[in-house]
C-alpha cells in the first residue's frame, strides 16, 4: 500500500468588482451580541498575548534596523537518529525588518555581493529575482559556509530559492556528482511546485530533479531514479517505498537534505517515515530545515537530523505579513453558503481567490455550487487523482479558472503569486492552519485580503485565534438585503450541487475498486480531509 496514503487521510447577474476601499462598514452587523462576546473575550488579553508570543519564538528575538544579531544558545537535546551532532542550536540569526514577504532592507544587499557565482545570478535576474528576500539574505551565506540550516519565514518569503541556491551552486563545483541533493514535501504539487523553481535557478547549469511523489506509478519512477538525477524532489513515503523496494537505488552518496514545510510534514505525521529515512542517509551531510512555525515537533526534528545548525528567523512564532487585510462576518450557519455566494459573485466578482474548507466534501460541492451559478471555480483536493489536481492548479496559475476550492493539504505551500483574496470559509482549525491559509494571498510584498466566515459554531476557535495572533480581526459588514436576493437562487443551486457531488462520489467508488484490483495500490497520497 502507497505510505503516503497511508498517511491519511433566477441568477444573479454578476456585478463589477469593487475596490478594497469598498470594504469599510456600510452598516450595523447582524448576530451584534456575538460580536460583542467576541471582542470581550479578546480585548483584556490582546496586550498580553502580544508579549506572549514574542517571547515564546523558541528564544528568537526580532533584531532592529534591519541588523543581523547573534547569540550562542543551547538546546536541550538528545542525538537521536541520523544526526551527528549534541542536539544544539549553535547559533540564533535574527533577521531585523520582520521579513515582509519580499521588501526590501535599508542595507539590503544583491545577490553577487551573497557570492552567488556570475552564471546563477544572470538567471535569477532573467528571473526577475533582482534582490534577495530577507530569508535568503539571512541564510545563503551561512549555507555556503557550510553550515547546517534551521529555516524560520512566513511563506511567500522565497524559502525555496533559499536553500536551492546553496545546492546549485555547490553543485556546479561538483558537476558530476549525481543523486547530490534530496528535498521532502508534504504534498504533490508543492514538490512539483519546488522541482520546476529549482529547474528554472539552474537551468543554465543543466540541472535534471526527478520528482517521486505518491499516486502515480513506482515503475516510471524507478527508471527515473535509475537515470541518477542531481536533485530528488519527495514525498516521505513514496522515498521509503523505493529506498526499500527499488533495486540498486540508495542515498549512500547524499550530500544536501531539505526539510521543506517541516511544520507540516510532520503535523501530517509522516515522522516515523522520516526517522526511518534519516537512518539510511550519509551523516556527513548538510541538512536545511524551512518551516513557517517552530514547534515542539520541529524542535525533535531539527535534533534528530541536523548538526550544530544555526536558526535563521525572519518573523514571530505567529505572525501575518503587514500587507494583509484580515476580516470576519459574523454569519448563521443556515446562510453560510449564500453569505459566500455574495461575496464572490458580487462583492469580489472577478477577483482571484482561494476559498478554504476543512472537508474535501465541501470543497467538491462548493465548487460545483459556484459553478452552476456562474463563477469559475475548480476544486484541488485528496480525491481528485494526481492528473487532476495539477491540472485545476494550472488552469488556476494560468487564470483559465479565477476561483480555487482548496482544502488545507491540497494547498498547502503553493505559490501562486496573484491571489487576491483568501475566504475561510470554515474557519482554520488552530493559528498555524490560519497563518498557511492566509499566506496564499499578499505574497512577496503584494497586498491581500482575508476574510473568516464565523458562525455561531466558529466562536471559540476563532477567539483562540485572534488571541494566537495578538490581534483583534475587523468586521466586513454587508447589506443584508442584497445578500437575500440571492437566497432563492443558491437554494436552487444547492440541491443540484448535492446531487452532483453524490454522482461524483459513485463514479469514484467504482473507478477505484477497478484500479484497486488491476493495480493493488490506492492512487493517492497525503492525510488528507474526509
Amino acid at each position: 500500500m502507497d505510505r503516503d496514503r497511508q498517511h491519511k487521510t433566477k441568477k444573479r447577474k454578476i456585478s463589477k468588482p469593487q475596490n478594497e476601499d469598498e470594504l469599510a462598514p456600510t452598516t450595523t452587523p447582524s448576530l451584534s451580541d456575538l460580536v460583542a462576546s467576541i471582542k470581550k473575550n479578546t480585548q483584556a488579553q490582546a496586550q498580553n498575548v502580544v508579549s506572549a508570543s514574542s517571547e515564546k519564538s523558541n528564544g528568537v528575538k526580532n533584531g532592529g534596523g534591519g541588523d543581523v544579531k547573534k547569540r550562542k544558545k543551547q538546546s536541550s537535546g538528545d542525538n537521536d537518529v541520523g544526526g551527528t551532532g549534541e542536539g544544539k542550536v549553535a547559533e540564533d540569526v535574527v533577521e531585523g525588518g520582520g521579513g515582509g514577504g519580499g521588501e526590501e532592507e535599508e542595507e539590503s544587499k544583491s545577490f553577487k555581493e551573497l557570492e552567488i557565482i556570475d552564471q546563477l545570478c544572470e538567471t535569477l535576474e532573467t528571473l526577475k529575482f533582482h534582490k534577495p528576500t530577507p530569508i535568503q539574505q539571512a541564510s545563503i551565506p551561512l549555507a555556503l559556509a557550510g553550515k547546517d540550516l534551521i529555516g524560520l519565514a512566513e511563506t511567500g518569503s522565497g524559502k525555496t530559492a533559499a536553500f536551492a541556491l546553496p545546492i546549485l551552486q555547490a553543485l556546479y563545483h561538483s558537476p558530476h556528482s549525481t543523486l547530490f541533493a534530496c528535498i521532502l514535501a508534504p504534498t504533490r504539487e508543492l514538490a512539483f511546485q519546488i522541482s520546476e523553481q529549482t529547474e528554472a535557478i539552474g537551468g543554465s547549469l543543466g540541472v535534471k530533479t526527478c520528482v517521486i511523489v505518491g499516486g502515480m506509478d513506482m515503475m516510471p519512477q524507478a527508471i527515473a531514479l535509475s537515470k541518477r538525477p542531481h536533485i530528488i524532489v519527495a514525498t516521505p513515503g513514496r522515498l521509503l517505498d523505493h529506498l526499500e523496494n527499488t533495486k540498486g537505488f540508495s542515498l549512500r552518496s547524499l550530500k544536501y537534505l531539505v526539510m521543506d514545510e517541516a511544520d507540516r510534514l510532520l503535523d501530517l505525521d509522516f515522522g516515523p517515515i522520516i526517522e526511518k529515512i534519516l537512518k539510511v542517509l550519509p551523516p556527513q551531510r548538510n541538512t536545511y530545515l524551512f518551516s513557517a512555525t517552530m514547534t515542539d515537533k520541529v524542535e525533535r526534528l531539527q535534533r534528530m537530523s541536523l548538526t550544530n545548525p544555526v536558526r535563521v528567523a525572519v518573523s514571530s512564532k505567529y505572525q501575518t505579513v503587514k500587507s494583509l487585510l484580515q476580516y470576519f462576518m459574523l454569519i448563521p450557519q443556515k446562510d453560510k453558503d449564500t453569505y459566500l455566494v455574495y461575496l464572490v459573485a458580487e462583492k469580489f466578482a472577478g477577483k482571484t481567490m482561494i476559498i478554504f474548507t476543512r472537508t474535501i466534501m465541501d470543497a467538491q460541492r462548493i465548487s460545483v455550487l459556484l459553478r452552476l451559478l456562474g463563477c469559475s471555480a475548480i476544486p484541488l483536493h485528496g480525491q481528485l487523482s494526481q492528473t487532476g489536481r495539477l491540472g485545476a492548479l494550472n488552469k488556476f496559475k494560468a487564470g483559465s479558472r479565477n476561483i480555487l476550492v482548496a482544502t488545507d493539504v491540497a494547498a498547502r505551500g503553493l505559490d501562486i503569486p496573484t491571489v487576491d483574496y483568501v475566504i475561510n470559509y470554515d474557519i482554520a482549525g488552530d493559528s498555524k492552519t490560519y497563518i498557511h491559509r492566509v499566506g496564499r494571498t499578499a505574497r512577496a510584498g503584494r497586498s491581500g485580503v482575508c476574510v473568516n466566515l464565523v458562525t455561531q459554531y466558529d466562536i471559540e476557535e476563532f477567539t483562540r485565534i485572534e488571541k494566537a495572533l495578538g490581534k483583534k480581526l475587523d468586521p466586513l459588514e454587508v447589506e443584508k438585503g442584497e445578500v437575500s436576493l440571492l437566497a432563492e437562487s443558491v437554494g436552487e443551486a444547492q440541491r443540484q450541487a448535492i446531487k452532483e457531488v453524490k454522482e461524483w462520489q459513485e463514479k469514484k467508488k467504482e473507478k477505484g475498486a477497478g484500479r484497486k484490483m488491476r493495480t493493488g495500490r490506492r492512487d493517492n497520497m497525503d492525510k488528507e480531509e474526509v
